[in-house]
């Protein structure tokens, strides 16, 4: 059977029958042209693929650099071609049909180190107004791991100074209660007796985090403020208000948290959704342990 020609057919039966776009069928077009070349060089046919062959071919796109995205497009593409063959008798077992969808292989977040995240901190000029506001949204993001979205909805009675807690309202409207860090509470209280009065003049907003026209921070410019001062403390990856979430469940599994107290901080319904964080600590764990062992 000649590989091209199976193709040919395959996408000319996409066509026909699919309804799937011109530049979706063109796409799987590249990647099973793709997976062609691969099996040519392992000198594999197509009659004789199997799950092993398709799995290496999936490593060796992420080993390339391939995204996670892009993998999930040539994985399906794989089931789709490998489902019609069987259909038009071409090969008697689909090699696929027990391979999961590669979902581990997801990028892992991005976090920082706790260096990176005191120089962060740092940044906003906290003897002027908008900076004592900005220091303070840095700092209740790094302490609660609340997302963007969460933070410019919070409003002054959210937040229970004298206990040291937040509550906050995530998805579907879930509530949950986040306890508040010192140093958090501190720039809290001094952003809320001080800076936010005069930010507002006379006016009046039941949120937390104001701008000078009196309306609520936009998620935009959370993302942009974030942004603005990592370039300014010179930190070199791409920070964003969800950079400072992953940081905050990183180190506290790092330094001895339970993976359930951080799930219930973090408001993820699953748990399986937080572990994404135990392989953060456990690759840093050997990191370390390769730089510093005498015999790693």
């Amino acid at each position: 059977m000649a590989f091209t020609k199976l193709i040919t057919d395959f996408l000319h039966y996409l066509r026909i029958e699919s309804g799937l776009a011109e530049s979706t069928i063109i796409s799987y077009g590249g990647d099973l042209s793709r997976f062609e070349k691969f099996l040519m060089a392992k000198g594999t046919s197509i009659s004789m693929v199997s799950g092993a062959d398709i799995v290496d071919f999936l490593a060796e796109l992420r080993n390339r650099g391939i995204s996670p995205r892009s993998i999930a497009r040539y994985m399906s593409a794989l089931r789709m071609f490998f489902r019609f063959l069987v259909v038009e008798n071409k090969i008697p077992s689909d090699p696929t049909i027990n391979l999961e969808t590669p979902s581990f292989w997801k990028r892992l977040p991005t976090f920082l180190s706790i260096d990176e995240v005191e120089m962060l901190l740092r940044q906003p000029p906290r003897n002027k107004p908008r900076g004592a506001r900005d220091a303070a949204l840095l700092e209740l993001l790094y302490a609660t791991g609340v997302r963007a979205t969460e933070l410019v909805k919070l409003k002054v009675e959210d937040l229970n100074l004298e206990a040291g807690f937040l509550r906050c309202f995530g998805k579907g409207e879930k509530e949950r209660i986040i306890p508040v860090g010192s140093s958090a509470l501190a720039q809290l209280k001094d952003y809320l007796s001080n800076a936010r009065p005069i930010i507002l003049r006379d006016r009046h907003s039941p949120y937390l985090f104001v701008t000078g026209r009196g309306t609520k921070l936009t998620r935009q410019w959370c993302w942009k403020l974030v942004k603005d001062y990592a370039e300014k403390a010179g930190i070199k990856k791409e920070v964003t208000p969800h950079t400072l979430r992953h940081s905050f469940a990183t180190h506290l599994l790092s330094n001895g948290a339970d993976l359930r107290s951080v799930q219930l901080m973090l408001g993820h319904s699953d748990i399986s959704t937080t572990q994404i964080y135990t392989h953060i600590t456990q690759d840093y764990l050997r990191q370390v342990y390769q730089k510093y062992h005498p015999r790693a």
